[in-house]
């Protein structure tokens, strides 16, 4: 019993975000961008930098690129398929007009590269930088 008034107390410390200081409530963003096209890796390391420069940078001054590797099932040909891939991961200000830009960015990238999707998670996080 006394373990868990000790733990309710410290729940009661926390700020009204949630997040403790230096932290800020924002959004965190997940894509993932696979480099297949067909059967063989068809986005090379410059043709992404290329694409992040001019879709992902515009939208969204700081990222972290990642190197990946996944896989998923192709709907189209119903089998697994594993490829490389790049993790691309940004904080941002929870706001609809940022949410439609991530959307914006894969549907360059389905565009652009001849892809059937791509990856697209976004989670509540506590921001500091």
């Amino acid at each position: 019993m006394a373990a868990g008034g000790l733990a309710l107390a410290g729940c009661q410390s926390l700020p009204a975000t949630g997040c403790l200081p230096p932290a800020q409530p924002m959004a965190a963003a997940e894509l993932v961008f696979g480099r297949n096209i067909g059967d063989r890796l068809g986005v090379s390391e410059a043709d992404f930098a290329r694409f992040a420069a001019a879709e992902i940078a515009p939208r969204f001054p700081g990222f972290t690129v990642l190197d990946s590797l996944g896989q998923w099932r192709d709907p189209a040909r119903g089998r697994l398929v594993r490829e490389p891939g790049k993790l691309v991961m940004i904080a941002f200000p929870d706001r609809p007009e940022a949410r439609a830009a991530l959307a914006d960015i894969a549907e360059a990238y389905k565009r652009q590269f001849l892809q059937q999707s791509v990856l697209v998670a976004v989670r509540p996080a506590c921001v500091s930088f």
